[in-house]
């Protein structure tokens, strides 16, 4: 029931969404030229898929993960991205095409290796990784690797279709703070 759930809402939300992607594609386009951001993730059963975002820093920033960047590399408008989570739309294809879904846990860089044993560990990589979830809410993030993935673990063992719409709708009122970057705190 989730999976059509995902296809269901990311359909829609690209759709419905699509003149607001377009905008913040334009406006992307405008300042760093490159407004679409790819990025290699583990995914389920640790396999690598292709990320899409709306970029929030600019270009020449180093590839690792977001508590490891510099807060000054992020852009006027990429804050604003950040501020309200639509950096993550795009998103809503990984989620389409089965990728991700929209709760679950947050994937990480193939780099991350210690959030990676820490959620092998609990079998979280049997999960399709997600949009949001419940460290997002709680505004647990990659910085913290065994925090984070007993969070996932906890979150996956006790999911239904009542916390998954919970998830969302909470992500959606602006709960959770999202990854931290060094030096924004």
């Amino acid at each position: 029931m989730i999976r059509v759930l995902d296809i269901v809402f990311s359909a829609l939300g690209l759709i419905t969404g699509f003149p607001i992607l377009l905008a913040l594609t334009l406006i992307g386009l405008f300042e760093t030229g490159s407004p679409i951001f790819r990025q290699q993730r583990v995914g389920r059963f640790q396999k690598p898929f292709t990320l899409v975002k709306f970029r929030t820093m600019r270009i020449d920033t180093a590839s690792v993960a977001t508590h490891l960047a510099d807060a000054s590399s992020i852009t006027r408008f990429g804050r604003f991205l950040r501020r309200t989570k639509l950096d993550e739309l795009p998103q809503l294809w990984n989620v389409l095409i089965g990728e991700m879904s929209l709760v679950g846990p947050r994937p990480c860089l193939s780099s991350q290796g210690e959030l990676i044993r820490e959620r092998a560990e609990r079998g979280v990589f049997a999960a399709r990784p997600g949009i949001t979830g419940l460290a997002q809410v709680k505004g647990i993030d990659m910085s913290t690797p065994r925090v984070l993935a007993e969070t996932d673990a906890q979150m996956l063992a006790t999911l239904t279709l009542r916390t998954y719409l919970r998830y969302i709708l909470q992500t959606v009122l602006g709960k959770g703070s999202g990854d931290r970057v060094r030096d924004e705190e």
